[in-house]
């Protein structure tokens, strides 16, 4: 079994791919050889006739590995959707065959692997099959990114309750601004009750970055996320 995890967020917009790539640099940190993979995007932008994956491409870049886009990300839609919804317009289905099989060769080459998921969990990628299916199949624990003001606990007890009823291993939370702090209340106060009532801890407070650039989130991410957290599951 592959070891990582599985990325998923409580909303959209929530700054998964960052926080994947974070993980990714925390991992490296730890001595592990890691890649990040996004087994589908949508809105993904053209270069002629192909689709290039934004955020499979900064995974790609992140984790500094030589694989082909079209492993990392096996899957391209070009309308910003659900991936059920986009597949309809653009009459190509998500292949779940061919992200295990993208998998499988990453895992393989690779000592642990960071899967950026689509959206939340219960995000169609086909008929009668979510993001939530496609974590289990890939069988890597969860971690939750959630915002950090006001929604973010009822969409975090939603998120995590569910994954546990339907039998996935979370990590924990990791709480990310991916905006600028408002300083408001439910700022201030969300981590203390989530630490309170949700089943699973929170492993970090990701601030608001203004620059990308990767020195950056590698430096974050080693000071602001709980690594004894990450190593218990590598």
């Amino acid at each position: 079994m592959a070891k990582g995890f599985f990325i998923t967020g409580t909303d959209t917009g929530v700054g998964k791919t960052i926080i994947a790539g974070a993980v990714i640099k925390a991992m490296g940190f730890l001595g592990l050889k890691t890649c990040g993979m996004k087994p589908v995007e949508s809105g993904c932008g053209h270069e002629g006739d192909v689709l290039i994956p934004y955020d499979g491409m900064f995974l790609k870049q992140i984790s500094h590995v030589d694989d082909p886009i079209t492993v990392i990300t096996p899957c391209c839609f070009e309308n910003p959707l659900a991936p059920l919804s986009a597949s309809e317009i653009e009459m190509t289905d998500v292949s779940v065959a061919e992200i295990k099989k993208a998998f499988k060769r990453l895992s393989d080459k690779y000592e642990a692997i960071v899967v950026e998921g689509i959206g939340g969990l219960m995000v169609p990628l086909r008929k009668n099959y979510y993001t939530f299916d496609l974590a289990r199949e890939l069988e890597l624990p969860l971690i939750v990114v959630a915002k950090p003001g006001l929604g973010t606990v009822n969409h975090v007890m939603l998120t995590v309750n569910y994954a546990l009823k339907e039998g996935l291993e979370v990590a924990g939370l990791i709480i990310n601004y991916s905006n600028p702090p408002d300083n408001s209340l439910a700022e201030k106060t969300n981590p203390k009750l989530l630490n309170q009532i949700s089943p699973v801890p929170i492993i970090g407070t990701f601030p608001y970055l203004k620059n990308l650039d990767e020195d950056i989130i590698e430096k974050t991410a080693i000071k602001n996320l709980d690594l004894e957290v990450i190593k218990r599951y590598l």
